[in-house]
């Protein structure tokens, strides 16, 4: 059975702006942009209201048709709310609309899942046997980046979208989750497997930015991805309270930034482990050395397990 949880920022009086919703055989998140326009919050539960539940979305083509088909009885509603407040307020929806990510992954059979995405949400396929993770993201230091948003009045832009493929067995688990939980799950998985990330490591410690601050702790702590970053997080996500606690853990940690937070699971897939989780242990499993390309100015940084 699938299952989810969200939360809206700890320690914090504003609504929650992110939505989920799943099925047997669909899971999706959608994360409202409160820094664009408005109703965020509304148009996020309004996407996912309306998401395909049976048929898989493959293709940008399809996923444009269907918010093309779903967007103006949304405008329409929040224009009259919209008017009920002065120009301003009526003004900034005409320019800004309403702004919202989308992830979402479909079951179509036991061996495949296919999944869409546009903006910072992420779906998630990671594997227990080959221990390997899939995502629908491009780079972790993208996660500093403005996303690109699905709006309830402009038109969506092709390079935001994409679309893919996990081949599932009985070892998968696949799940998505909105952004700052997403780049927790990416970053702790890169530094696990620097050896293979060591590029986009790089690229995100050099931008100086709030997200290179959380990777600078993290990569002083010694960990096993499945046994302390997975497994403690799809536990936490059967129960409210029990994920509250962990994401407060994480973001006393300094490894995971404040934000609202969802974390959503497919049903049918492997979401039980018998690896047990251990806490994090401070240590120096990661470190980096700084070194610049003579006759380029080009910064690299190398990452190595000791």
């Amino acid at each position: 059975m699938s299952y989810g949880v969200s939360i809206p920022k700890l320690n914090d009086n504003i609504p929650n702006e992110d939505s989920f919703c799943k099925s047997d055989n669909l899971i999706a998140v959608s994360d409202g942009a409160g820094g664009c326009g408005l109703f965020a919050r509304e148009w996020s539960k309004y996407l996912l209201r309306h998401i395909p539940r049976k048929r898989a979305i493959t293709s940008f083509v399809e996923f444009d048709a269907w918010v093309d088909g779903i967007w103006e009885a949304f405008y329409n509603e929040y224009e009259t709310v919209a008017k009920v407040g002065d120009g301003i307020f009526l003004n900034k929806f005409y320019n800004e609309g309403a702004c919202a990510t989308v992830a979402a992954a479909w079951r179509v059979s036991d061996e495949e899942c296919r999944w869409v995405a546009y903006g910072d949400s992420v779906v998630f396929h990671y594997n227990r046997k080959s221990k390997s993770l899939e995502h629908s993201f491009t780079r972790l230091a993208d996660f500093s980046r403005p996303p690109m948003l699905v709006s309830c009045k402009d038109p969506l832009v092709e390079e935001g979208f994409r679309c893919g493929a996990f081949h599932l067995d009985e070892d998968s688990v696949v799940f998505a989750a909105s952004d700052a939980m997403s780049h927790y799950v990416l970053m702790m998985y890169e530094l696990a497997n620097c050896g293979r990330f060591g590029e986009e490591l790089a690229e995100e410690a050099l931008r100086r930015s709030g997200n290179s601050a959380l990777l600078r702790t993290a990569e002083t702590v010694r960990f096993d991805f499945q046994a302390d970053v997975l497994e403690p997080l799809l536990k936490a996500a059967e129960k409210e309270s029990t994920f509250k606690t962990h994401v407060r853990s994480l973001i006393e940690r300094g490894v995971l930034d404040v934000d609202d937070m969802t974390v959503v699971v497919l049903g049918g897939t492997s979401v039980a482990s018998s690896v047990e989780a251990n806490d994090f242990v401070q240590g120096t499993n990661f470190w980096y050395s700084a070194m610049r390309q003579v006759g380029t100015g080009i910064r690299l940084l190398v990452y190595q397990t000791q």
